[in-house]
């Protein structure tokens, strides 16, 4: 069963759910209501841009980021969507901390709201390196429908593996 796998954890009358959707063929209709705007970030410089405003907006004590791009091999190398890297460098006497954000190419197609999601979830990285309480409430400062976001960016993810 496809939703299982991208579903754990879901309570088993929401993953039958998803899956007779996709059984049925109707999951990518479902989810275009649900997600009917697109987005135009396409570039890695329209990525930078949209993530420092994000940035700037909510999270303005944060340190600098360096790179931030899409990555074509993301989803396939290591199972991730996305990813925050923090890289210190010995300069002289001083360490500097270089921090990239990559997000996956699969993205650049995705409706606007998962691409949000996706940045969201990096951001908050950069202050909360482990998935813990203080690091999804800090998710939720930044998108309010952060969990509903993420079960859609699920069900997107099993649509694109499967499509009707």
């Amino acid at each position: 069963m496809l939703a299982a796998r991208y579903l754990a954890g879901y309570p088993p009358e929401l993953i039958a759910q998803a899956e007779a959707l996709r059984l049925e063929g109707r999951l990518a209709d479902h989810l275009a209501r649900r997600l009917p705007e697109a987005h135009e970030v396409r570039s890695d410089s329209a990525l930078f841009d949209y993530v420092q405003e994000l940035k700037n907006r909510h999270m303005r004590n944060a340190g600098p980021l360096q790179y931030v791009g899409f990555d074509a091999k993301l989803r396939v190398l290591q199972q991730a969507l996305g990813t925050h890297t923090r890289r210190t460098q010995v300069q002289g006497a001083k360490l500097k901390t270089r921090r990239e954000i990559r997000v996956a190419t699969l993205f650049k197609e995705a409706p606007a709201a998962l691409l949000h999601m996706i940045v969201v979830h990096e951001l908050a990285h950069l202050r909360e390196l482990d998935h813990n309480k203080a690091f999804y409430q800090l998710c939720q400062h930044m998108e309010p429908d952060y969990f509903q976001l993420e079960f859609d960016l699920r069900l997107y993810l099993m649509n694109q593996e499967n499509p009707s």
